[in-house]
């Protein structure tokens, strides 16, 4: 039912009034500004500068020498205004209050303790301990990932799908932030190398193009002095009109 919903409601979106040729960047300014978001007022939105919510993107004593230093390189950097440290709460639910999904998106359910995925494993560096990093002018993020041993795979190497959901992760906050891109339309990966358990791997990613409301990026994952890939890999994003709060203008 729900994926019949997706169907439909992406249908609708896919055939309204916009122009069909493609833009490359830096149009995706252009087709944010076309459902009434521009890429600053989606960051201050994701970014809330007072919040009781826990922010789970941040060090703690699991994190390795090389994970707590690139943290501190780009916190500096943050300074500046280039780059934004994206907190990261328990669910997608809470970065995007206020914002009304179309209905045949919306899931009616009882359960309260909603969690993304990536942050299921609560223990301190057992799972998923990442942070990203948005360039909101360049339309690009990094993600600093450090899996832990409950993301095992090969024995003390961290399991492919692990690093899959991660670069889906990064590629949907970055699809969401740079141009109100929501769902996953596809994502191919090419595997290259395994990612020890407990060391860092650097996500890149930049969005390429949108075109007829799809955005297209790719990623790639590899060590901080990047001379090891990890993974390469491309995902595109459908790019839904979020039913937001009325406007106030008489």
């Amino acid at each position: 039912m729900m994926r019949t919903g997706f169907q439909r409601v992406a249908r609708l979106v896919l055939h309204k009034a916009l122009p069909r040729n493609p833009h490359i960047l830096p149009g995706l300014q252009q087709a944010s500004k076309a459902f009434g978001s521009s890429t600053d007022s989606l960051v201050a939105r994701f970014c809330p500068e007072k919040t009781d919510l826990k922010d789970y993107a941040l060090p703690n004593a699991s994190w390795c020498p090389d994970m707590l230093s690139m943290y501190q390189e780009f916190l500096e950097k943050t300074k500046s205004g280039s780059w934004v440290k994206l907190p990261s709460f328990k669910s997608n639910r809470e970065h995007i209050q206020g914002l009304k999904l179309p209905s045949g998106l919306v899931a009616a359910s009882d359960k309260q303790d909603w969690r993304i995925f990536t942050r299921c494993i609560q223990l301190e560096g057992q799972g998923y301990e990442y942070v990203i990093f948005f360039h909101p002018s360049e339309k690009k993020s990094v993600c600093l990932f450090q899996p832990g041993p409950y993301l095992e795979g090969p024995p003390g190497f961290a399991h492919g799908g692990s690093l899959a959901a991660m670069m889906d992760e990064t590629f949907s906050k970055t699809a969401y932030l740079a141009g109100e891109g929501l769902f996953t339309l596809s994502l191919n990966i090419r595997f290259k190398n395994l990612i020890p358990v407990g060391s860092l791997a650097v996500l890149d990613v930049q969005v390429e193009k949108l075109e007829e409301q799809k955005l297209y990026m790719s990623c790639t994952a590899q060590s901080r002095d990047k001379l090891t890939i990890y993974a390469k890999s491309s995902g595109v994003f459908l790019q839904l009109q979020l039913e937001d709060e009325p406007s106030q203008e008489q």
